[in-house]
């Protein structure tokens, strides 16, 4: 139990490009491959590494960007489908203050589910 908590240690003095390394090290030895969330977790903080990262992102903010006012009944409509359990004032709300987030850190098919609906509904989102 001593060698494990003297690793845990030594693990806990790498870098993170360091750690992304002896991943890839240990995958390359092993024949495995970590799981993308690890991945996705850990190169942010990497500063440089954070452009690779954003390729392999899996979840995603919606973002209304903005309303036209002759959709905007429509769009409520679509928020409060979207967004579960967001009463009439919360979505009116919501819509009124575009650029706001409908939905944060949603799943990809989500998060693209949510844009189509909001889309067709007649406002305009961004995926982030």
């Amino acid at each position: 139990m001593a060698d494990i908590n003297n690793l845990v240690e030594e693990l806990s003095k790498l870098t993170v490009l360091e750690a992304a390394e002896l991943v890839k090290a240990l995958e390359t030895k092993w024949g495995v491959t970590a799981a993308a969330p690890v991945a996705v977790a850990a190169a942010p903080a990497a500063g440089g590494a954070a452009a690779p990262a954003e390729a392999a992102k899996d979840t995603f903010d919606v973002i209304l960007a903005s309303v036209p006012a002759d959709k905007k009944i429509g769009v409520i409509k679509a928020v409060r489908e979207v967004k579960a359990g967001l009463g009439l004032a919360e979505a009116k709300a919501l819509v009124e203050g575009a650029p706001k987030p409908v939905l944060e850190g949603a799943p990809k098919a989500e998060a693209e589910a949510a844009k189509k609906k909001l889309e067709e509904a007649g406002g305009k989102v961004e995926l982030k």
